[in-house]
């Protein structure tokens, strides 16, 4: 995958179901061996169906707000592949309320699977990566980290701070040949936005100047991009698919 030399080792989060799963899916066939992490053995579904089709993957249970499974995730990552070539962080949660409503077991629980577990995710690959002068951490962010919106301050600071870190990373570890970017989503169809129906759907598709909501497979082209070697002097950067929503 992404180099005619040899394969490389992708880890994704939140590959279970939307775009996590459409990432895991598009680097198999890409020709990546992956390790489909995701709460309980809902990975397991998407490393058979990887199987299946001829390419190689591995499913692993983990809570990725617990420091001692992502440990876990990594190791069966070398145990089974050797190396870890590229970090996927796209594990992510909504508990969606106003400020002042908002209970702060709500806010804790979204900075801590949207932003913490991206820290401990990347911490962890790191030292493999830095060993072997080379690899991508790519981070999944969202378009109203970038412009906010009413309901959603916890889940609007957890994408914001993902920006934050990871120019910053991107800036400790760019020596190493190690780059960190982010993908900042706009209104996808996925699970996450499967509620918005009828006046509510029409008002956001009139924000979108393309007029239709995003696939999976839009950002998981947008993360292979930044995965390959055609990216390979891109770090830091925030690439934002999502139809013209924010400019």
């Amino acid at each position: 995958m992404l180099d005619g030399r040899r394969e490389r080792v992708a880890i994704v989060t939140g590959a279970s179901r939307g775009i996590g799963r459409a990432v895991a899916r598009r680097f198999a066939a890409a020709g990546a061996a992956v390790v489909a992490a995701a709460r309980g053995d809902h990975a397991d579904a998407v490393a058979g169906e990887i199987r299946e089709g001829g390419g190689r993957a591995v499913g692993v249970g983990v809570d990725v707000t617990d420091p001692q499974r992502i440990d876990a995730m990594v190791r069966t990552a070398l145990d089974e592949y050797g190396r870890i070539d590229v970090l996927v962080n796209n594990a992510g949660i909504v508990r969606d309320q106003l400020a002042l409503r908002m209970a702060p077991a709500d806010w804790d629980a979204v900075v801590a699977t949207n932003l913490t577990a991206a820290f401990t995710c990347a911490r962890a690959v790191l030292r493999p990566m830095l060993k072997q002068r080379s690899g991508r951490i790519i981070n999944v962010g969202s378009v109203v980290g970038r412009m906010g919106n009413p309901g959603q301050v916890n889940y609007a600071a957890s994408k914001a701070g993902l920006e934050g870190f990871s120019k910053a990373l991107a800036r400790e570890v760019a020596s190493r040949g190690i780059t960190v970017n982010v993908v900042a989503p706009g209104m996808i169809d996925t699970d996450m936005t499967a509620g918005l129906r009828g006046s509510a759907q029409a008002a956001m598709l009139g924000r979108i100047p393309m007029g239709r909501l995003g696939t999976p497979d839009d950002v998981a082209g947008a993360i292979c991009f930044l995965a390959s070697d055609e990216a390979a002097y891109v770090t830091g950067h925030v690439l934002a698919v999502n139809g013209g929503m924010y400019m």
